[in-house]
């Protein structure tokens, strides 16, 4: 295997389609270093698993050689990237996008080369481009040509409002790509019009059009949407490693697989022969503890990562109970109490509903017996710890 025949294998890994591969292979047989550029709006203070995706990405290519340009969008912060959204999303203020993008720069280069990595902000030329080089910018394109975006499309069939500003966020993440003169772009699935637009205002500027390597997107801990902060389905970066852990050992052996495609930076083959064990009989567990500890090393380190698994061992599979649990008295109504209120009031969950669905997941234990009746009513007085999931539990005394 030639060497850009080997650089293009690692780049397509994972990933979900190469806009236009024919083109990346000419630019990458050229031996010359590319530019790739990936942009983050900073919109919260942590990075998750999912943002590591394309990050992981980019390190392939720092790998290889290429410039790697870590685009923080503190201009298109201050908009609110529409994608994937049905109704306008809230801008946030230039004082949170500044803290927000400070934490970014940190957390990156827990993956990233730090010497090796070039951060660039957009307010650097979209600030230069001023009021007038936008109305030129928005003069470029149509408002039938954003309304082929798939969101922008739905929400107008529905009636939904779409407010001017959003139909900017495509133009100013296409003319980052000018600014920089990217060759590649890197971007998720949903990002697709947006990156495309990269490509056709680099053409009517005479520049060579970027290629586009789109990932797939992420699945959270549900194992159904895309891992978010939002939806509180996500394993952030800056997690501590315990909790790390527990979460990672609380993925579907489905999504492991996922998980290892998309964040182990294990060769190919070795996950292949992961795979082959786990159907000749090993346990998937212990499979996703390699998983857990891969990651945990990668944001702490190797000691953090052993320390995990011992605490998961005793914490998990020798039933024990941790020793910093909270405790806490409730009063025994007369009636007695309902279990799904206790675990309620316990703030072991969020709802009653969500207690029944979890005891019906067989979830709920007190002094570690599995919780079966989700009427179950609770009326003698002393104390019992219970247990919501792996990681969730309260001593509490009814009295």
């Amino acid at each position: 295997m030639s060497d850009w025949q080997s650089a293009f294998a690692e780049i397509k890994r994972g990933s979900d389609e190469i806009l236009v591969e024919e083109e990346l292979i000419e630019k990458l047989k050229t031996g010359k270093p590319l530019k790739i550029k990936a942009g983050f709006d900073p919109t919260a203070p942590d990075l998750h698993l999912g943002h590591t995706v394309l990050i992981n990405k980019l390190r392939a290519f720092q790998q290889l050689g290429h410039e790697v340009i870590f685009l923080i969008g503190d201009f298109t912060g201050l908009i609110g990237d529409p994608t994937g959204k049905n109704a306008t999303r809230k801008p946030l203020s230039k004082e949170d996008v500044l803290a927000n993008a400070e934490t970014y720069k940190e957390q990156v280069f827990k993956i990233l080369d730090p010497e090796k990595t070039t951060i660039r902000f957009n307010s650097e030329w979209m600030e230069a481009l001023g009021a007038a080089g936008m109305i030129k910018l928005a003069a470029s394109q149509t408002v039938a040509r954003m309304l082929e975006r798939d969101d922008f499309k739905k929400r107008f069939a529905n009636n939904q409002s779409i407010a001017i500003h959003e139909f900017l966020y495509p133009l100013v993440q296409g003319w980052d790509s000018v600014a920089l003169e990217a060759d590649v772009e890197l971007g998720g699935t949903d990002q697709r019009f947006n990156l495309l637009m990269g490509r056709e205002l680099q053409k009517e500027q005479g520049q060579s059009p970027q290629c586009i390597l789109m990932m797939p997107l992420l699945e959270g801990l549900d194992g159904v949407q895309k891992m978010s902060k939002s939806l509180n389905n996500y394993i952030g970066i800056t997690d501590a490693p315990n909790d790390m852990f527990g979460k990672v050992m609380s993925l579907s052996d489905d999504l492991m697989w996922r998980y290892f495609d998309l964040l182990s930076f294990r060769p190919l083959e070795e996950i292949a022969e992961l795979k082959a064990s786990v159907e000749t009989g090993r346990n998937p567990r212990d499979i996703k503890i390699e998983l857990a500890k891969e990651l945990i090393a990668r944001f702490h380190d190797d000691a953090a990562a052993e320390a995990a698994h011992q605490d998961f061992i005793t914490r998990f599979q020798k039933n024990a109970i941790p020793d910093d649990i909270p405790e806490l008295q409730l009063t025994l109504p007369d009636d007695g109490y309902a279990i799904a209120n206790l675990l309620k009031d316990a703030a072991l969950v969020g709802s009653t509903s969500e207690a029944m669905r979890m005891i019906k997941q067989g979830a709920v234990k007190i002094d570690g017996d599995k919780v079966s009746d989700n009427k179950l009513n609770l009326d003698e007085a002393g104390t019992a710890v219970y247990q919501v999931g792996k990681r969730k539990f309260a001593r509490v005394t009814l009295g």
